[in-house]
């Protein structure tokens, strides 16, 4: 028996019929949606790799079961850039080289991209690294991570003021 759930994914609408109800959103969307810049790595939630942000929160896809975000709007790494124009936090790691070996840096970003949303990060570089904590680099890129944060929070926050005058 099959399950069905709705998924609104990277703007998408998308209905999905579930053979079981103990698929992972993150299986879901790397096994059966082909969305593969989502990481699996540890499959407990210790790394970050999978993060992506559900309903405008950052969590990690490997331990919600997608059958409990029927209805929800999943943003995923596939989903930040725009008509070909990366998103300013993906510019932001590239300018501040945030990354070195990739494979952890798709989780790196959508942990950030959801940080900055969430307005934890203020203009502390401590802020930043704690509230990043949830996602490990085992390349050690740190620093560059938080200045890529930082960075990108000042970006979209002069981008947002622009907008509004």
């Amino acid at each position: 028996m099959s399950i069905p759930i709705t998924l609104t994914i990277n703007g998408t609408r998308r209905e999905i019929a579930l053979d079981d109800p103990r698929v992972t959103l993150l299986d879901l969307l790397r096994e059966r949606l082909d969305l593969t810049g989502t990481k699996k790595a540890c499959d407990r939630g210790q790394c970050g790799a999978c993060t992506v942000i559900v309903d405008g929160r950052r969590i990690n896809a490997c331990l919600a079961l997608a059958v409990s975000h029927d209805g929800s709007d999943v943003l995923t790494i596939e989903g930040l850039s725009k008509d070909g124009q990366l998103h300013p936090v993906q510019e932001a790691f590239i300018a501040h080289d945030g990354f070195q070996c990739g494979f952890c840096t798709p989780g790196q970003i959508m942990s950030a991209v959801g940080l900055i949303r969430e307005a934890q990060a203020g203009n502390d570089p401590e802020r930043v690294r704690e509230a990043m904590s949830g996602n490990i680099c085992r390349c050690g890129a740190y620093a560059g991570i938080t200045e890529a944060v930082l960075d990108a929070q000042t970006r979209m926050a002069g981008a947002f003021k622009e907008a509004a005058e």
